[in-house]
């Protein structure tokens, strides 16, 4: 027997296989028993109850007697009407941090431990990490705003009843048909909102600082957000990252106009397919043993 003969042609040991390294399950285990993630968690089951509350007290007279429809008072209406405020008084800024914070956080906060080049000499191939990490902060982050939703749902139906949905303009939309398009509307916001988590991941195999990372996209969608408030730019802003981020309330109307959110979600994924590939190519080429 040679020194040789544990060694397989590509130069591996003997038994190793690259797809047993960093399964899928140990890394979500990893980053779901982390205080972080568990602190985001709560956070969005505490803030439909937040909302609750604030609008249980802001509630008096004048408001109850106001005819003119409005966000806030569709909101009590039902615990669906109460859900959809929640999804719109989150989706421009706060599930964008929280997108981002776990995807920003997937490699830059391991290069910040220094525990990435012990990952990677376990050894686990680079890409196979990278796709690894990338599918658990994609699981982490639709996992919290499932976690917003259901909350909402059974919060916001226990406080304001399980009716059917009041639209803003006054078209009523039955529990059935309701819960139908809210699950569009979650599968929308779900593909949109990839487009900070891939910018953010992009940032992640940029810097070792989670922060750098996280609030590199953020702020860049904030800036994209505000340049679409100029309207000299004309139709440059339909090709802002940020562009048709609140399409998915099209599936309030009836009949159903779904020409912005097809368009939301192909310009979506271009990104996403972007931004993730500039995170692979230049991870693949960075210097991970310092």
């Amino acid at each position: 027997m040679t020194s040789t003969d544990h060694v397989q042609p590509t130069g591996a040991v003997k038994g190793y296989r690259p797809e047993r390294t960093l399964r899928l399950s140990v890394e979500l285990r990893r980053q779901f028993t982390r205080r972080r993630t568990l602190g985001v968690y709560l956070l969005m089951a505490a803030l439909p109850l937040v909302l609750i509350a604030a609008l249980k007290l802001g509630a008096n007279e004048e408001a109850e007697s106001n005819s003119r429809i409005n966000l806030v008072d569709v909101a009590t209406s039902s615990g669906l009407n109460f859900t959809l405020f929640v999804l719109f008084a989150t989706t421009g800024f706060f599930l964008v941090v929280v997108y981002a914070l776990f995807f920003g956080d997937a490699v830059a906060t391991e290069a910040q431990w220094g525990s990435l080049r012990y990952a990677l000499a376990t050894p686990v191939p680079r890409m196979r990490l990278l796709r690894q990490k990338w599918f658990a902060a994609l699981v982490q982050s639709v996992a919290a705003l499932l976690t917003l939703v259901v909350v909402a749902v059974v919060a916001g139906g226990l406080a304001f009843g399980f009716d059917d949905i009041q639209t803003p303009v006054g078209v009523t939309l039955d529990q059935g048909d309701g819960m139908v398009r809210l699950a569009g509307m979650l599968g929308y916001l779900a593909v949109h909102l990839l487009v900070v988590g891939a910018l953010a991941f992009w940032f992640s195999t940029i810097t070792d600082a989670p922060l750098a990372a996280v609030g590199g996209a953020v702020f860049t969608m904030v800036v994209f957000a505000i340049l679409d408030q100029v309207e000299q730019l004309g139709s440059i802003r339909d090709w802002f990252p940020t562009a048709e981020e609140f399409a998915w309330t099209d599936l309030l109307q009836t009949p159903i106009d779904s020409g912005d959110m097809f368009r939301g979600v192909i310009q979506s994924l271009v990104y996403v397919a972007i931004f993730t590939a500039l995170g692979f190519r230049h991870f693949a080429r960075r210097d991970v043993t310092s």
